[in-house]
């Protein structure tokens, strides 16, 4: 019975995560072209035909379909159900990590938000201050109710743990745009030129408002590590020149990602190592 409950729970969460990547594709796509989220609904880029229900089905719609359009035969970007599925699975590892629970619900968000962003800069460069704005008040709303819910569980003072809950989330979102301000400037200073955009720092924000300044700070060091070795095969290898402009978001969207789930063991190595007595 545990392994049928186990099952059925595991094809539920990655489902609802899918369900979730599915409108993701949509917010990806649209919002950078400044396109209406809900109007008109999902059709064929090509031929404008509506798709039909079972065609929008996450994942499997696209094997059933062959990767191509019902109507036109037209090929569909096979990033579609890629998307879906690392929605899926993303979901998967927050619920098996955080159980049913509020931090679980908070992460789920968390983490659509980071997955929309890193694609959305991946295509663009960009980084749309509507989901970075949105983005930091909804993580500033998660840290009020974990306060709300870490009072409630304990018997402590409600508006005091929330104020205390919502001050790690303030600090955070502060100690991001001080961290990528100052990043950004240390690489303008090595290169030359300007080392990234204003939409970074306003990401590192949103991450600072989900997680405080201590995993983001993390977060920042696994950016900056992760982007150093990327950037440097690709320029090794001659996919991207010197002094072309290579997204930061999806490197923060994983230090980010990394921070959530292992945040704390990693923290708690860190200190073994560099200040075992301390």
């Amino acid at each position: 019975m545990d392994t049928l409950i186990f099952a059925i729970t595991t094809l539920l969460v990655f489902a609802w995560g899918a369900a979730i990547g599915s409108f993701l594709n949509v917010v990806i796509y649209r919002l950078p072209a400044g396109l209406s989220l809900l109007r008109p609904p999902s059709r064929c880029p090509q031929c404008a035909h509506a798709l039909s229900a079972k065609d929008n089905v996450p994942v499997v719609g696209w094997l059933l379909l062959r990767g191509r359009c019902r109507y036109c035969r037209t090929p569909i970007a096979v990033r579609y159900p890629l998307v879906e599925a690392a929605t899926g699975l993303l979901f998967l590892l927050v619920f098996w990590t955080f159980e049913p629970s509020l931090q679980t619900l908070g992460y789920w968000a968390f983490f659509s938000w980071l997955l929309a962003l890193a694609l959305i800069d991946l295509d663009t460069l960009t980084l749309p201050n509507t989901l970075t704005q949105s983005g930091l008040i909804v993580g500033l709303g998660f840290q009020g109710a974990m306060g709300l819910a870490g009072a409630i569980e304990l018997g402590n003072s409600v508006p005091s743990a929330i104020a205390n809950q919502l001050m790690q989330g303030v600090l955070g979102a502060v100690v991001g745009v001080w961290l990528l301000d100052l990043i950004a400037l240390g690489g303008s200073m090595l290169l030359r030129q300007p080392a990234m955009g204003g939409g970074d720092a306003k990401l590192a924000a949103m991450i600072g408002a989900w997680l405080g300044w201590k995993f983001l700070l993390l977060t920042g060091f696994l950016a900056c590590a992760i982007g150093a070795v990327v950037g440097g095969g690709a320029i090794a290898v001659g996919l991207l020149g010197r002094r072309q402009p290579m997204p930061f978001g999806p490197f923060l969207a994983i230090g980010a990602g990394v921070a959530t789930i292992w945040g704390a063991p990693l923290l708690s190595l860190y200190w073994r190592l560099f200040f075992p007595l301390v």
